[in-house]
């Protein structure tokens, strides 16, 4: 086998570009695979989220529930004490969907930092080859 000062210029060449190209195929494999295991872990994380909701939700129901039950007993008419705290329920409800739309017409999903600086990268790229 030849040493490495009796290669030639295209041979090293070659060499380094097979070593960059493999080097590259690992990365990508070592990318594939933390990808992998951070959505198999998200997974996970949002059924917990999911069954915390859940229980959430019907805590929150008992509560409405109670509510009705106890308003129901002050003023001595479950159907008038669930018709108000539906009313206020549904008032409270719609306020908080109403501020959400409004926060989103002026909200842009763009990342223009990146896009900012992918513009730069691209001019100074485009610089370097003149």
């Amino acid at each position: 086998m030849r040493s490495k000062e009796d290669l030639s210029l295209g041979t090293l060449f070659a060499e380094l570009s097979q070593e960059i190209g493999a080097l590259v195929r690992q990365e990508l494999a070592l990318a594939k695979i933390e990808i992998s295991d951070n959505a198999s872990r998200l997974g996970r994380d949002v059924a917990v989220l999911a069954v915390g909701a859940a229980i959430l939700y019907a805590g929150f129901l008992a509560a409405i529930a109670a509510i009705i039950v106890g308003l129901g007993l002050v003023i001595n008419s479950l159907v008038l004490s669930a018709f108000v705290v539906a009313i206020v329920v549904l008032g409270i409800g719609y306020g908080f969907v109403r501020r959400g739309l409004d926060n989103r017409k002026g909200a842009e999903i763009t990342p223009r930092q990146t896009v900012d600086t992918l513009k730069i990268n691209a001019d100074w790229a485009k610089g370097q080859f003149r």
